[in-house]
């Protein structure tokens, strides 16, 4: 049968065949009156309770495992027992659910090559975000152990757009901004997966799209539709909620567990890449990928699926999140200076737990800090900058710290940092400004300054803070509510910096 385009069903690409122009106006509960009654899955999960600092001798203490190419990789750990990176993720709180306990003995299991494993991003944004970041960490820790790392851009799901963990189907993207996000965040995964020497470097990444692109709707049918059980896909989580849900689930969002699924599969067949991980709301994406390997290529217990905990607050809200908006992972995005002061606001409960899940220190290490903070003479956030330092430069590397470190020293109230224009305009960015002719700063006071730059609701809020010693301006304090700018007072003749406290603060540009 020919369509109006003048295609046939069998040569047309499911690309964009199963695409929201065609598919998402269905509904699933619309297609499916009478669900068959759920099938178990093949994979039992395995729930593994989480640990943090009730263990005063760590699994392990320190890894840094080199790795060179592939080949000689294997080469060397047939011979070497490698550290074995399940039980390390599970004593650092990075383990939700494994499929078997079998990837456990095969982590470090002499006889068995190193495992090749991935982590799946969507590009639905330029950039990827602090939650983004636990799979790229728990795939570094891969690395660290000897095994290979491999990030799987979707190229092609993320035309239809994961259904886990949202209330509302994902708005489409174009092709420009689709390939826009796919280079920002190869870009991201290069830089931090390759960037690190302690990671070892093995990494590879694929595009989902470029497998994905030629098949078309009734080969998708054919390879993938026909040992796929509507029960087993209705039982899954995500689609439960979603079906519970006003909106409902389109047939676009309701296939993506399948599109997933596919994707473990062929890399698993052309790839020999064995393990997926992924947090803990995608057991049942990874799960149809290990089920969909055994029924097809009747592998028994030959490719894992392994969970994380999402990263949340204390309080089970969500850490990644801020007044602003995403902590992005991309410099353009957001400044190390930003990324580096976010870590360094993490309140005291959940410093200890983020060091343990966000760095690469020992648990010795971390123990420590843990002490010392319960101590008298303990200096205040003195772990707080410990996770800003290892995190920042684990995302951002050496200059990226060494950028977010200068600029925190001259932000710092009293600081002997002396500013420059320079700095000023880097960390403009990042803190509100303002721009006022030379007339309106200079000879001003020091007061009618400070309100006309929106730092002060009011004069008489400024001289309160002012008589407490909280005013600063270049960081140097303020105690004359008379004090008048001068010249010298604007740097290089361009602005300067008024501050109240330590949080608030506004750069005036001369304009």
């Amino acid at each position: 049968m020919a369509y109006a385009t003048g295609m046939t069903l069998a040569s047309r690409s499911i690309f964009p065949m199963c695409s929201r122009t065609f598919l998402s106006p269905l509904r699933v509960t619309s297609l499916l009156v009478f669900p068959e009654k759920s099938s178990a899955t093949f994979f039992r999960r395995v729930q593994v309770p989480h640990l943090f600092s009730t263990s005063t001798t760590p699994l392990f203490s320190s890894v840094k495992c080199s790795i060179q190419s592939t080949s000689s990789l294997e080469t060397e750990n047939q011979a070497v027992s490698r550290p074995n990176v399940v039980d390390i993720l599970e004593e650092r709180g990075l383990l939700e659910s494994i499929t078997s306990e079998n990837l456990r003995s095969a982590c470090s299991d002499p006889k068995v090559a190193p495992l090749r494993v991935y982590c799946g991003f969507d590009p639905t944004a330029e950039s990827l975000h602090l939650g983004n970041l636990l799979g790229i960490i728990v795939l570094s820790w891969f690395q660290r152990c000897g095994h290979q790392a491999v990030g799987l851009i979707g190229g092609a799901t993320g035309r239809v757009g994961d259904p886990s963990g949202k209330s509302l189907e994902r708005p489409e993207l174009d092709a420009d901004t689709l390939e826009k996000n796919i280079s920002g965040i190869k870009r991201i995964i290069i830089k931090i997966l390759g960037g690190n020497p302690s990671s070892g470097g093995s990494y590879v990444i694929f595009n989902n799209y470029d497998w994905w692109k030629d098949m078309t709707m009734l080969d998708f049918l054919n390879k993938v539709g026909r040992f796929a059980r509507v029960g087993t896909m209705m039982a899954k989580e995500s689609v439960k909620k979603r079906l519970e849900s006003e909106q409902g689930m389109s047939y676009t969002e309701f296939t993506y567990q399948l599109l997933q699924a596919y994707d473990f599969l062929h890399l698993f067949k052309n790839e020999g890449i064995n393990v997926q991980i992924g947090g803990s709301d995608q057991w049942g994406n990874i799960t149809a990928g290990t089920d969909l390997i055994r029924k097809i290529l009747q592998a028994e217990e030959a490719a894992y699926g392994l969970t994380f905990p999402l990263l949340l607050k204390n309080d089970g809200t969500k850490f990644g999140k801020s007044e602003d908006g995403a902590i992005w992972l991309s410099p353009s995005m957001l400044s190390p200076y930003k990324f580096y002061q976010y870590f360094f606001s993490v309140p005291d409960v959940d410093v200890i737990r983020f060091l343990k899940t966000l760095t690469f220190l020992s648990l010795d290490e971390i123990k420590i800090l843990e002490d010392q903070m319960t101590k008298p003479g303990y200096v205040p956030n003195t772990a707080q900058i410990k996770l800003a330092e290892e995190v920042t430069r684990f995302v951002h590397g050496e200059e990226g710290l060494k950028e977010a470190i200068k600029a925190t020293e001259a932000l710092r109230p009293g600081a002997e940092t002396k500013l420059d224009w320079n700095l000023i305009e880097r960390i403009a960015e990042d803190i509100p400004s303002c721009s006022l002719p030379i007339d309106r700063v200079s000879g001003l006071s020091i007061v009618d300054l400070s309100v006309s730059a929106g730092l002060f609701e009011s004069k008489s809020a400024a001289r309160r803070i002012l008589k407490q010693g909280g005013f600063y301006m270049n960081n140097e304090r303020v105690d004359d509510e008379n004090k008048r700018v001068e010249e010298e007072d604007i740097v290089e003749g361009k602005g300067l910096v008024l501050s109240a406290g330590k949080k608030n603060k506004v750069v005036v540009r001369i304009s």
